[in-house]
């Protein structure tokens, strides 16, 4: 069980700094477009929103991970019924969560093209389009492959010999 809840963390570690990275690279490419007047400097409107976002659910999960393994691996020597009952509690509600943000970002994938594919002439639906393309569509496949680690975790745990 350490094996897997330290894969599961570290990983989710490594994907917290994925998010910051982008959310700053979004905030960058938005100043860099309305500076220099593009024509699609309105995607900076999404970008900048969902990079906010990005960030802070990032910086929070980088912040929190360390203290959290530690104190999940001292409860796990302690008491292992414990750590699996509140484990596996956190984890269905961490799943349920995931249909709930795939579902707003698959809805914000398919606004956004449709804005782009229906106003394409209209620089700030084109750009406000391209914006949450880009977003929703990285921060979709990102949950995805949390939500993937999320499910082989809760396995783990399901599957501990108490």
């Amino acid at each position: 069980m350490i094996n897997n809840m330290s894969s599961y963390f570290v990983a989710e570690k490594q994907e917290s700094v994925i998010f910051v990275a982008v959310g700053l690279l979004a905030i960058g490419l938005s100043v860099w477009l309305w500076m220099n007047g593009h024509r699609l400097k309105f995607m900076a409107y999404p970008l900048v929103v969902i990079a906010l976002m990005q960030m802070v659910v990032g910086g929070t999960v980088y912040l929190r991970t360390d203290s959290q393994v530690s104190t999940l691996n001292a409860q796990l020597q302690l008491n292992p019924a414990a750590l699996q009952a509140e484990e596996t509690r956190r984890m269905q509600t961490v799943m349920k969560n995931f249909s709930i943000y795939k579902t707003i970002e698959m809805l914000l994938l398919i606004v956004g093209v449709g804005m782009i594919a229906l106003l394409p002439r209209c620089d700030v639906a084109a750009g406000i389009g391209v914006g949450l393309v880009l977003q929703a569509a990285f921060t979709l496949t990102l949950d995805i492959f949390a939500e993937t680690r999320g499910a082989d975790y809760l396995s783990a745990i399901n599957g501990m010999a108490i």
